[in-house]
């Protein structure tokens, strides 16, 4: 496996910053840059960071295919995880009495 993978942002190749700028006088190109593949951003810990440079990078991929992203896996129903309320009386920090609500996981 490489050490490393191309930015996968839309527009990366074309941000106007010094290390993008490639080539030789007078055939000067903006290239996308490059994403370490560290232990921490490849594997099964895989995150955003594995195939983009930046957020901005990131972002500008998300806006550009959210439509085809979200068609993997449409949600047609609204998820639900069930839960505890638990009221208990107890003071505020002016030490008067007051209810907190806790939500507890179950």
């Amino acid at each position: 496996m490489s050490s490393f993978v191309w930015c996968h942002g839309p527009g990366c190749h074309k941000s106007h910053t010094q290390d993008r700028i490639r080539g030789v006088k007078g055939s000067k190109v903006l290239r996308t840059k490059k994403v370490a593949q560290t232990q921490w951003n490849s594997g099964e810990r895989t995150c955003m960071y594995s195939y983009f440079c930046s957020q901005g990078c990131y972002n500008d991929f998300a806006n550009t295919y959210v439509q085809q992203v979200i068609a993997i896996a449409p949600r047609t129903e609204a998820l639900e995880t069930p839960v505890d309320v638990v009221k208990e009386q107890g003071t505020d920090w002016r030490g008067e009495p007051c209810i907190d609500t806790r939500i507890l996981s179950s």
